[in-house]
Order: C-alpha cells, then structure tokens, then sequence
C-alpha cells in the first residue's frame, strides 16, 4: 500500500524495468483540507517497490511549468514506455486554463534512468476539432489520461476524450493517436463511437486476458447515461472485451469490477508471472481517502465480477 500521511494519492501508473516497478501517482497536499481542490495543485510522484506491496518513495517526478505552459495549472494522469533507444518517455496530461479551465492536452517528458525528467515544452497530442469536443464547442476540452502501447508496428495512444456530439453522459470515447518516434503524433478518430452511456471513459489500459484484448476504463455514476444506472450503481472500474487491441470494443457489454470505493484499475504482471490488479481507494462513507491499495489477482477480479474472459 501506498498513502502518505500529508498529501492525497489517486490516480497512477506502473513503469517495469524488469527489477524494479516504478509508480508514478498524482497526489496534492492535504493543507489544501477541501479534496476537490487537489485536481488543480496535482503533481505527479514517484515511489518504487521489488514486489508491488513495499513502496519506497523517492523525488517527484514532475511539477506544472511556470505560465505560460499547456501545463501551467496542473500535472495530470499518463503512462511511460521505454522507446527503441533506450530512453523512457513519460507521456502525460497538462492542464492550463487557455482557452478554457482545465484544458487537456497530452505532453511528454524524457528520461534516461526513470529518476530525472526532461520535459518538450509543447504538446504531443490535442482535441481535433475533426472529432472531438474543445472548448469552442462551449464545454470543457478534454483530452487527457494517455496510454501508449505498440501494435503493428507504429505506437498508438489511447486517451480520454469527448464526441462533438451527444449529451453529457452519452459523448464519452476513446481518443487516439499515432506515432512512429513516440515524439511525433497524428490524431486519429476515436476508436469507440460514443453515444454507449457513457460520459466518459477514463484512465484507460488495454490489458491481454488469455490472449484477447480488454478494455479497463473507469467511470463514476455522475457521468453514466440515466438509462444505464439502473445497472452502474455507484459506478467504478469498468471492463470491455475487444476483437483487437484496437478494437471495436464491447462498451455496451461493458461490466463494472468494482463499485466507487476503488477508482482507476490497473493490471501489472508480477516476477511470477501473475496478472496484479491495483487501484486507489476512493470513498468510503463518503470520505475521500487517497491511497494506493495492495494488489489482487486479476483472475480473482474478474470471477467476482462475473467476466467470462474465454471467447
């Protein structure tokens, strides 16, 4: 488990170098006493652990930049993968207030050791206003959460983001993008469609279960379409089949693993070979607590929600 006893933690990610696994976690100071007020002071921290239980915490990773910067009001959610010349790159969510408060763009930062970070200045990906809801359609700009992963030979990212058309609760889809370097990207339509229940599909990972593609995202039930929260509950972590790693995916089949007491599910395979699934904790009693739970089995996740993973 991983809590600190001065600042909130919630969402993360995993780094494996094959010794050691790096987590890297926003998290903001408790002073600031109203826990929603951490998503505009988040900084991303860095701990690391031989057995995804014992974290030892080292230097934060990476702080907004000074304005003007596409991520000079907060530091948010992302992935890192080791590229082809050895470099780790750390891709990443800025959030500024230009044109709108929190506008999402994805950025990168670059390490040789996992422990110092060199941060490109400009984005790598933004909302295209071709697909994807931006602030001058009057809402918000989202374009966040990236998860890159390679696939027939390019690298691909998956993001969160919105449809330009649809309700609230129903525009929520998977954005993506391509790149053959990991510093130059094109935008590409969504792979989802939208108009699935959702308001969004967030933090996303795409996750091999007996050799076929899933989807985890996560979704609470303020941003779940009302004809599905009959269903949703709470809402939670959600998981959805797919035909590739590229989908399509089965969002309308999509099952939820757990209710709001965890949030942001994410699967990491251990030195034995087993499928890890960690997530935070979120509220319990209507609290927000802020830390990292220990892991799970996955399979045993998976059984308990009643997911048939074979085809």
């Amino acid at each position: 488990m991983l809590e600190l006893p001065d600042s909130w933690v919630w969402d993360f990610w995993i780094a494996d170098t094959g010794e050691e696994y790096h987590l890297f976690f926003l998290f903001a100071s408790r002073a600031l006493q109203e826990e929603s007020a951490r998503h505009r002071r988040a900084s991303i921290g860095h701990a690391v652990s031989t057995d995804l239980v014992n974290w030892t915490r080292v230097a934060d990773a990476l702080v907004r930049s000074d304005a003007p910067a596409a991520d000079d009001v907060a530091t948010w959610t992302g992935c890192t993968v080791r590229g082809d010349d050895g470099f780790w790159y750390m891709f990443y969510t800025g959030t500024n207030d230009d044109p709108v408060p929190s506008t999402q763009r994805v950025m990168v930062a670059v390490s040789r050791d996992l422990m110092t970070w060199r941060k490109q200045r400009t984005p790598v990906a933004v909302a295209d206003p071709r697909w994807y809801s931006t602030g001058a359609d009057g809402g918000d700009e989202a374009f966040r959460d990236p998860w890159v992963f390679r696939e027939g030979g390019l690298w691909h990212m998956f993001t969160t983001a919105r449809a330009r058309t649809g309700s609230v609760t129903e525009s929520g889809v998977v954005g993506h993008a391509t790149s053959s370097d990991l510093l130059h990207w094109d935008v590409q339509p969504p792979v989802t469609p939208g108009n699935e229940g959702f308001g969004q599909l967030e933090v996303t990972q795409l996750v091999e279960v007996e050799e076929r593609p899933y989807l985890l995202f996560n979704c609470l039930r303020t941003e779940i379409a009302p004809r599905r929260r009959d269903v949703a509950g709470t809402g939670g972590i959600w998981i959805a089949a797919g035909e590739s790693p590229l989908g399509p995916f089965d969002i309308d089949g999509a099952v939820r693993l757990t209710d709001n007491r965890y949030y942001v599910g994410r699967v990491i395979t251990d030195r034995a070979g087993v499928q890890q699934f960690l997530a935070f904790e979120n509220v319990r009693d209507g609290e927000f607590i802020g830390r990292i739970a220990d892991p799970v089995p996955f399979a045993g996740v998976l059984a308990a929600a009643g997911v048939a993973t074979r085809a």
